[in-house]
């Protein structure tokens, strides 16, 4: 199983306070497609992706579930619960088999306490998803459901290797999985997708979905104002 130091967030800890700590440390493989925490749940502990994936989905009470994102190595999640103590918000579920490590909330908050860099990495993860869920909001708020697609689409993306301008997912999302992102119908993808295809603007290949030009994309969101910062 693991150890302390294949959590990314502990790597600055002296080796007195690593070996202190492990022992707040337990370890689980999980199969592909297995709960790991539920809404609602009264668990604590925070855990740590060591390797594979999981993604996180907030489920309403009519059924109704968005997904809120994909973590993986070196991913934690849960680390609300443990420092407010309220139940948890959202479900979280892996995409593939993992690895994952989980702490007791004392024994997590006494490293924040006393740890100054773990503390401010912490705090630089929880601005950053903030971040997030504002840029999410406001597409909400100001964009209609294909013009949130195509948000979507480019955060999803990466540069296509061999074809400059040219951006791909891979492997590529189903119209279910889309439509739980953007809080849609998987019809209102699947009539957008075919329209991008006929504007020669997505293409399919085999094992991935192509942005054929992604500054068009932008272009038709950028016209409320917002655009979508692609990562390279």
């Amino acid at each position: 199983m693991g150890e302390i130091g294949d959590i990314e967030l502990f790597a600055s800890l002296s080796e007195e306070n690593a070996k202190r700590f492990a022992p707040a440390l337990a370890w689980r493989s999980y199969p592909p497609n297995e709960l790991v925490i539920d809404m609602d749940d009264a668990s604590n502990d925070v855990l740590f992706v060591v390797n594979g994936s999981v993604r996180v989905i907030h489920r309403a009470d009519d059924g109704k579930q968005v997904i809120l994102g994909e973590l993986g190595p070196g991913s934690m999640f849960g680390e609300m619960a443990a420092i407010d103590g309220i139940p948890r918000s959202a479900s979280v579920t892996t995409l593939q088999a993992s690895l994952i490590g989980s702490m007791r909330a004392a024994a997590f908050l006494e490293i924040l306490a006393h740890e100054p860099d773990v503390c401010r990495t912490v705090l630089n993860m929880l601005v950053g998803r903030i971040r997030s869920l504002n840029q999410q909001l406001t597409e909400h708020a100001y964009l209609t459901a294909v013009e949130r697609l195509y948000a979507e689409l480019l955060r999803l993306s990466r540069p296509r290797a061999g074809h400059d301008g040219q951006r791909s997912i891979s492997p590529p999302p189903t119209q279910q999985d889309l439509a739980e992102r953007i809080g849609s119908r998987r019809e209102v993808v699947s009539r957008a997708l075919s329209a991008l295809e006929k504007d020669d603007l997505v293409e399919k290949t085999r094992g991935a979905l192509v942005l054929t030009d992604p500054g068009a994309l932008n272009r038709r969101i950028s016209l409320e104002g917002l655009w979508v910062k692609l990562d390279t």
